[in-house]
């Protein structure tokens, strides 16, 4: 009887797990997908409907193993590098400096603007 109890529930808490991956998952490739099209009109809704912040995943999602900032100067995505350069503290614009000026030259202005 312990034996099928603890079978039982290992079973499932590994259903109640697998969702929440899957979830971030498709947010993040939801939110890079929106980024390297440039699209800023969707990637807003997107992120209001869900009720979240630049700020807050700015830290937790990648894209091509770059962060949000260098993969839109990278993609040549200006409306949603100047959107997300807007949306972050300075600190962490200057942190990422150098990584936008190799990629694009006019993120490189809006943020050396923002961070002065």
């Amino acid at each position: 009887m312990k034996n099928t109890l603890l079978i039982v529930s290992i079973v499932a808490a590994s259903f109640t797990i697998a969702p929440t991956i899957q979830a971030e998952d498709n947010l993040s490739l939801r939110v890079c997908e929106y980024v390297s099209a440039n699209d800023k009109k969707r990637l807003r809704k997107f992120l209001k409907k869900r009720k979240l912040k630049i700020r807050t995943i700015f830290n937790n999602i990648q894209c091509n193993s770059q962060n949000l900032l260098e993969f839109a100067a990278s993609s040549q995505a200006l409306d949603i590098g100047e959107m997300i350069i807007g949306k972050l503290p300075v600190k962490t614009v200057t942190a990422n400096l150098d990584a936008i000026t190799k990629h694009s030259a006019h993120l490189a202005v809006v943020a050396n603007k923002r961070i002065k």
